[in-house]
């Protein structure tokens, strides 16, 4: 990993027509599209490995389940835009906003491989072990892009902006597989989480398990 020695063409950038579809249709054809970071003194590409689809109000798991906030108001589109949120008072997560205008649709990026950046992602990520988990898990992967909240609405198809994604190489249909969202308490059996089959940048499968709540008294015994 990481030694590569053609680097991908960071400059032919998505178009935003790729975006304007429903997030679980835009999700697999993510796989294999390149990353582009910006935010420091290098640049860090990843090529997107796995990825989730989430999409609004009739989506329980998503973030614009119940209509529109402060919070959430990138996610509402216009499609080709960075949606990114703080969670579990831990890390970033980074999204990529879909669909129409209005519709909160998006695809979370949840790993990657580092292609380019190599020494600037692991300055950022110094827990890593390996390459293969520089940018393993959304938390990781933001780390190591240096995405924050400060560049959520970023337009990742303007070639100027500091996340950029790029067309990279699409993954062929049959090394992409599918099957329930991770880490999510509601709609975790959806199958709109989508990966590169047998790539080691992939995240482990993480099934949501509700805590059990402490008895009170007069529950029935």
């Amino acid at each position: 990993m990481g030694n590569d020695p053609t680097p991908p063409d960071l400059d032919a950038l998505l178009p935003r027509a790729f975006y304007a579809r429903p997030a679980h249709v835009v999700a697999p054809e993510l796989l294999g599209r390149i990353l582009v970071s910006g935010t420091g003194d290098a640049t860090v590409a990843l090529r997107i490995t796995e990825v989730e689809a989430y999409e609004g109000e009739t989506d329980p798991a998503s973030h614009g389940w119940r209509g529109r906030t402060p919070r959430n108001a990138t996610m509402f589109g216009p499609a080709g835009h960075l949606y990114v949120y703080w969670i579990y008072g831990m890390h970033h997560a980074a999204n990529v906003v879909c669909g129409t205008e209005g519709v909160s649709h998006g695809v979370l990026v949840r790993a990657g491989e580092i292609v380019t950046g190599h020494a600037e992602a692991t300055d950022r990520r110094p827990a890593a072990r390996s390459p293969k988990e520089l940018a393993q898990g959304p938390g990781r992967l933001a780390d190591a892009l240096g995405i924050t909240r400060a560049l959520d609405g970023t337009d990742v198809c303007d070639a100027h902006a500091p996340i950029r994604l790029a067309a990279g190489e699409p993954v062929r249909r049959g090394r992409v597989r599918h099957g329930p969202r991770t880490g999510v308490s509601r709609a975790h059996d959806t199958p709109w989480r989508y990966w590169i089959a047998d790539d080691p940048t992939v995240s482990r499968y993480r099934r949501h398990t509700p805590r059990k709540r402490s008895p009170k008294p007069g529950d029935p015994e």
